[in-house]
């Protein structure tokens, strides 16, 4: 698919409207008490700080001109005693507010990987991982400061200039008007900008998704860049995506930093107009200079809040652009999911009947058609054939990985779309070809599965497979911290521990998939016995290239794009010189 590319920018499903917006605002809902304990905290510390103004009004009117010290005293530690109070309020606000956005952005991460890890392997398989990856963590970072303080801030900022004008008029009507004139040329810039910063930060959040996919595409196979010298070349598509993102980010900061010198230019004409008109009034009438000074502090006041709000609505619009990502993750189908009536998958016995299967994993090319067959409980059976036959998809079916197309996968009699995939995938065992572990100990790789299981059965298993003696020998034993991707082992040893967890398990049916791919011989014999001890009495399924690997198998099935073409016993199908004989053959030359 096209958007499966670090280079393609990604198509938004549906443009963004405030329902966006409103849907985040759920997850403040939550903590509504605290938001309302913090909006009271802010409203006191703004009507506290809006006195300041009065006070310097009857300093400069009454106090000063009449020479009255005691007056201005207690008018001083009334100044303080505003100051003091908005501050303080002020700052316990910030304390609640900060600790309420930070459980929110807890709460949208936590839904987002857990949305993550429901997804189908269909998801993972149609996009790079890096453009999962910066919707988990930069995307829900760049909102937080919103979901901090700007929803508060928001409500708070409109009070403040609800307050403010009140002040205003209160002090002169005439003066009011003045400064309120500048609001609507005001409004008209920020509608022009605000559709132009939207798009231009979606881009931002195009560049960054590219950037972020390429970016670990090149850390995970930096090992076969180095193989084949292509660093330069590397750098120079880094350096690509990096002038791309820089280009947009540029764009987007420009309409930004509109918003502030257009505030900055009204309030200046505004205040100048303050003046001019103050001065009118101060010569046609007595009107104090005070007034005039008060009207001139609130002025400023009035404009600061409209500069805040303007600076919360590009926050606003940035987050928007992350917003979209993020709730397009989450409203992203769980395409394999239990039906609402889905019941327990019974202890599995392991009969397995694949009855008219279709699968396609592009709708235009099917990879299974009309697919059946049987196999007993207890049977093994080697699955061969060439590359891209569909080896690989049919035991992935068996697991329910994906969701089939025609036809129906039963276990047991039991068609496994109707039961819950955890009572089906706990009861299965899989061992691929790239046998992934985690980051923490070798313990904790082989109990992954299992993780009420005793130390001592993880001491069996990994005897069985051969591997106990390897990891008693390493530093910390057991407890040996494996690094990222389980770097520092061999991909044998990967392999073996990943055997040693699937042994663990304990499954009813199991699935190797090239598993023994990247042990050498002489582990591979001793293994052996390991493998024979899972097979023992459990339904498996085999996929293996090395045709020698499976010749114990009870049956083996060949696989090609038209289908099963032969199913036989190692010697029925030698004799019947068939697909199978002659790709066993040509490996034998």
């Amino acid at each position: 698919m096209a958007r499966n590319r670090f280079d393609i920018d990604e198509e938004l499903e549906s443009p963004f409207n405030f329902a966006h917006l409103r849907r985040a605002l759920v997850y403040a809902g939550k903590y509504k008490k605290k938001i309302v304990l913090g909006l009271v905290l802010s409203v006191v510390s703004v009507v506290a700080s809006l006195f300041a103004p009065v006070i310097s009004k009857v300093a400069l009117d009454d106090a000063i001109p009449n020479g009255d010290v005691r007056l201005l005293l207690l008018l001083g530690a009334l100044m303080f005693l505003s100051v003091a109070v908005s501050v303080f309020f002020a700052q316990r606000r910030s304390v609640i507010m900060t600790k309420v956005g930070q459980d929110i952005i807890y709460d949208i991460r936590r839904d987002l990987f857990e949305h993550l890890q429901e997804l189908s392997f269909e998801y993972y398989d149609s996009r790079p991982h890096g453009k999962i990856l910066v919707r988990v963590v930069n995307y829900i970072n760049n909102v937080s400061d919103l979901m901090t303080n700007g929803i508060i801030n928001f409500v708070l900022e409109m009070l403040n200039v609800i307050f403010i004008a009140v002040f205003m008029f209160f002090i002169s009507w005439e003066l009011a008007l003045v400064i309120l004139a500048g609001v609507p040329l005001f409004l008209a810039i920020i509608l022009f900008i605000k559709n132009r910063q939207r798009k231009a930060w979606q881009a931002v959040s195009n560049k960054t998704s590219n950037l972020n996919a390429y970016l670990h595409e090149s850390i995970v196979g930096v090992k076969i860049s180095q193989i084949f010298t292509r660093e330069k070349e590397n750098a120079e598509i880094f350096d690509r995506l990096s002038r791309s993102y820089r280009k947009e980010w540029m764009r987007a900061v420009a309409y930004s930093n509109l918003i502030h010198p257009t505030v900055d230019n009204v309030s200046a004409l505004v205040r100048g107009g303050v003046y001019i008109v103050g001065l009118t009034l101060f010569v046609a009438t007595p009107a104090s200079l005070g007034t005039v000074a008060a009207m001139s502090n609130y002025s400023w006041r009035f404009w600061q809040p409209l500069l805040n709000l303007s600076n919360l609505m590009n926050a606003f619009i940035t987050a928007v652009a992350y917003l979209e990502r993020i709730f397009e993750a989450l409203d992203e189908p769980v395409a394999v999911k239990d039906k609402p009536d889905a019941g327990k998958m019974p202890a599995v016995n392991g009969d397995v009947t694949f009855d008219d299967v279709t699968f396609a994993y592009d709708k235009n090319a099917n990879v299974l058609n009309n697919l059946s067959f049987e196999v007993k409980a207890g049977e093994s059976v080697a699955l061969v054939g060439p590359t891209g036959a569909g080896k690989t998809t049919i035991v992935s079916l068996i697991s329910r990985f994906y969701n089939l197309d025609g036809g129906r996968v039963l276990i047991d009699g039991t068609d496994i779309s109707g039961v819950t995939l955890r009572s089906l995938r706990e009861q299965m065992g899989i061992m691929l070809q790239d046998s992934f572990v985690f980051s923490g100990t070798v313990m904790f790789n082989i109990k992954y599965g299992r993780r009420d299981a005793t130390d001592e059965e993880a001491y069996e298993a990994c005897r069985i497979v051969g591997i106990d003696g390897f990891i008693r020998g390493l530093k910390n034993g057991y407890d040996t911290e494996i690094k990222e991707r389980g770097a520092g082992l061999s991909s044998g040893q990967k392999q073996l521990i990943a055997f040693a967890r699937t042994i663990l398990a304990n499954p009813r049916i199991l699935v190797l998939d090239e598993a023994t791919s990247s042990i050498d011989a002489k582990s591979e014999r001793y293994l052996q016995e390991g493998i024979n001890y899972l097979l023992k009495g459990r339904t498996s399924f085999v996929i293996a290239h090395r045709l020698s690997t499976v010749r114990h198998c009870d049956r083996i099935m060949y696989v090609s794009e038209k289908g099963i073409t032969e199913t036989g016993t190692y010697d029925e199908l030698m004799a019947k010189k068939g697909d199978y004989y002659k790709l066993y053959t040509a490996q034998s030359v």
